[in-house]
């Protein structure tokens, strides 16, 4: 019961496949109060669910792309919790889909480029603003999701790589901005993993396969090893480390060449 007593803010629940579903399970299981939020009536039954799985104290809506539903969203949960939350987890991203497949040069435009960082990034800038002051009263964190497409190129990952590599910077800024209130800021880069949003890009199920055979412990990671990772990195045992990008897929980012890819080689 690694948090017991524990208060955290979940969203981007999508699926029972979703990481921040096995990011709720994770926190639930070691004994956290949760409140879960949703961003529009189609996605509600769906958080609904994991609600009732994890006794979510409250289910409240939160479409990030508006700051007044932000802003109303976390007035929300400080009149539930007044004296405080201990964590924010921001598992939201989205970019249209047409700008997803193809060349990045020519699918690339202005308005999908705007969506992609706004959602995917400078919502977690917004997040942070909103429920500041009720992480400073426990000394809470934030946690995000990114990809290793925001540092190298990943087949059709295009404008969502820039998208997370925003995302990687705005939390080494809000590290800086907002720790000397004790509040830390992390963000986890996993390794590709089956769930509703990764089925928008295409080739997904290769990149899976490509995966397994270059990581080092050669196989792709689970949502739970996510989950775990969370759930270690909002904990207490987690206070020394701030402004981070956490990789938890196998090992990949570390690869330049491995030997699977040099028999690809020889076999040519």
């Amino acid at each position: 019961m690694l948090l017991q007593g524990k208060r955290f803010v979940v969203t981007g629940i999508a699926s029972k496949l979703s990481i921040a579903w096995a990011i709720a399970e994770a926190l639930h299981r070691e004994g956290a109060s949760l409140i879960l939020t949703y961003p529009n009536d189609k996605m509600k039954k769906r958080v609904d669910m994991a609600a009732e799985a994890f006794g979510a104290d409250l289910v409240l809506p939160c479409d990030v792309g508006s700051d007044a539903e932000i802003d109303a969203c976390f007035a929300a949960v400080a009149e539930h919790w007044e004296d405080g939350i201990d964590g924010v987890v921001h598992a939201i991203g989205f970019a249209p889909a047409d700008e997803l497949n193809g060349d990045f040069t020519q699918v690339t435009s202005r308005e999908g480029s705007a969506i992609a960082h706004d959602i995917s990034a400078y919502s977690f800038v917004a997040l942070a603003r909103a429920s500041r002051a009720l992480l400073a009263k426990r000394q809470g964190s934030l946690l995000t999701l990114t990809y290793q497409g925001s540092i190298s190129v990943i087949p059709n990952y295009n404008v969502m790589g820039m998208a997370k590599a925003s995302l990687e910077a705005s939390v080494r800024y809000l590290a800086a901005s907002m720790g000397g209130e004790g509040i830390r800021v992390n963000a986890i880069s996993a390794g590709p993993i089956r769930t509703l949003a990764a089925s928008g890009i295409k080739s997904f199920r290769r990149m899976l396969d490509v995966n397994a055979k270059i990581a080092p412990l050669q196989r792709n990671v689970t949502q739970m090893e996510v989950g775990n990772t969370a759930a270690f990195l909002l904990s207490p045992w987690a206070s020394g480390i701030t402004g981070e990008i956490v990789f938890v897929d196998g090992g990949f980012n570390t690869v330049a060449i491995s030997e699977q890819l040099l028999s690809l080689g020889d076999e040519e």
